[in-house]
Parts: C-alpha cells; sequence; structure tokens
C-alpha cells in the first residue's frame, strides 16, 4: 500500500502555543491529502477546544480527548466517559495532596479556580507544549470555567498541576493501577509540574487502531508526529513515529526518527522527505 494514514498531534506538534497553522503546515496537510493519503487530528484536546482555525484546514477525522473520543468522516467510532464516581475519587486523591485538577468534558473544561495562579507563576520548559498551551489560553482570555460550574456528567480525562514532583508519585499509590501518567517536561528550576491521566486500555495508540481496522489498514502504513509524552503510545503505534525537533527529549529517545521544530514546519519537511508530498 502506497497511501499512508498520517496522525499529527496539535500542540507543539501542529501548531505552537495558539497560533494559527502555518501555511506551509496548512500545505503539508491538505497536499498529502489531495494525493489519497489520509490525514487525521491526534491529539489530548477534547472536542470543544479544537479551534476552527484548525479544523477548517481539513482532515479526514479526529482522535481527541487522548483516544477517549475517536471520529471517522463525522462519524463517530468510539467515546469513552469516565463516570462521575471516578471522577470525584480521582479529584479526592489529587486535592489531598494539594494538587489542583483540570476537569476535560463534552461540554468544555472545569478547573480548580488557584490552577490560574500557579499556571501564571510558571516559567515553563520549551518542550512542555501543554503547560504553554494551558498559559497562552489564559493570556488569551479564553474562557475556562470554575469547578462550580462542572455538570457531573463524567469526563474525558482529568489534568493535573503540583508545586512538587513528590505529590504526584503519592497519589500513584491510589490510581495507578487504573491510570496511566502522562507527566510532562519540566526545568531544573520549575515551580509546576503538570500532567495527566489517562485510563488504561484508552490512549491515542488505541485510537489509531480503531481508524486502521476502519479502513482496513495495517498500523505499518502510519506516520504519527508528536512532541510530548502523551503522544507515546502513538509514536509507538506508528509504523513510522516522527518526533518534533521541539519534542522533549524522553519522546525523542523512542521514536523512529525526529524531524524539524514545529516552528521550522517540521511537518512539511518530513513529509517531503518521505515522498508523501
Amino acid at each position: 500500500m502506497d497511501n499512508k494514514i498520517i496522525f499529527l498531534d496539535i500542540d507543539g506538534t501542529l501548531i505552537l502555543g495558539l497560533t494559527a497553522p502555518s501555511p506551509r503546515t496548512v500545505e503539508a496537510v491538505r497536499g498529502a491529502r489531495a494525493k489519497g493519503h489520509k490525514v487525521f487530528l491526534c491529539t489530548g484536546r477534547n472536542m470543544p477546544i479544537i479551534g476552527r482555525d484548525i479544523l477548517d484546514v481539513g482532515f479526514d477525522g479526529i482522535i481527541a480527548s487522548a483516544g477517549s473520543h475517536v471520529e471517522v468522516e463525522g462519524k463517530v467510532l468510539f467515546d469513552s466517559v469516565l463516570p462521575e464516581k471516578t471522577i470525584q475519587e480521582c479529584l479526592a486523591v489529587f486535592h489531598a495532596q494539594g494538587m489542583y485538577c483540570r476537569i476535560e468534558t463534552a461540554e468544555g473544561i472545569y478547573t480548580d479556580p488557584q490552577m490560574e495562579a500557579l499556571l501564571r507563576a510558571a516559567k515553563p520548559d520549551q518542550s512542555n507544549s501543554e503547560l504553554i498551551r494551558m498559559q497562552k489560553e489564559i493570556e488569551a482570555g479564553i474562557p475556562i470555567r470554575t469547578y462550580e460550574e462542572y455538570p457531573h456528567n463524567g469526563a474525558y480525562k482529568i489534568c493535573f498541576t503540583s508545586r512538587d514532583l513528590v505529590s504526584i508519585e503519592r497519589t500513584k499509590v491510589y490510581l495507578e493501577d487504573r491510570f496511566v501518567y502522562a507527566v510532562h517536561s519540566y526545568g531544573g528550576s520549575a515551580v509546576c509540574f503538570n500532567g495527566e491521566i489517562i485510563p488504561r486500555g484508552i490512549d491515542k495508540g488505541k485510537g489509531m487502531e480503531l481508524v486502521c481496522r476502519h479502513y482496513g489498514v495495517d498500523l505499518q502504513h502510519t506516520i504519527a508526529f508528536g512532541d510530548s509524552m502523551n503522544d507515546l503510545e502513538m509514536l509507538q503505534a506508528a509504523g513510522i513515529g516522527v518526533a518534533m525537533g521541539n519534542a522533549c527529549k524522553e519522546l525523542k529517545a523512542m521514536a523512529d526518527t525526529a524531524c524539524e521544530t514545529v516552528g521550522e514546519d517540521g511537518i512539511y519537511h518530513e513529509l517531503c522527505r518521505r515522498g508523501i508530498l
């Protein structure tokens, strides 16, 4: 099979911060599709915060919420929401360690009110695209609702922030049997450590498997691009796993190859090298 299915993370891969996709990145996505390849978003974002400037580029489908929601050409193949009882249990564990949480649902995002102050004080490692994005959301005035507005109907994912790594480790005793932890890159002088928990058995790689099964295509015919540790399973599942030049060192170490940074249009150049464009 000559045609590929290409999976693209958003933050730190398709775009930098909250900027629009660059002209060359748009050219890469549209050019690949024009030649018969399928191109999918494969993101930790939940559906409500995937902006129109991204969707209007044009994709064949979306894997959202780190694999908890999968759509192919407008048809939902998979949608898994954590029950409210589980959400409350997780929040209790994190709050007991003085950590703040961000709940991502089909309706939107809800956070502990103290999280904003901690995010504002953070000086993120430049490979931590998730923390950079959350800071940019605050700067741009994007409405993030408070926990008091949370509808208590379950959620796709919980993200967390902590002032220290010890607190994160303490929560694993209660949750690691059911959730995979993705702790994002941090600098030596970090005052904010951030990450997310993803239900075991649900991840971006599993979402890719569903997409490939839908098209009757083997995973070896896929290419995946990512930059952070919530992209680990995606790159492991792909026939070719590509780490962005700005990716964290842990992801680069296990990727098949690395391309230029998102600011240098890494997706475009890598697809050119591989004869996709």
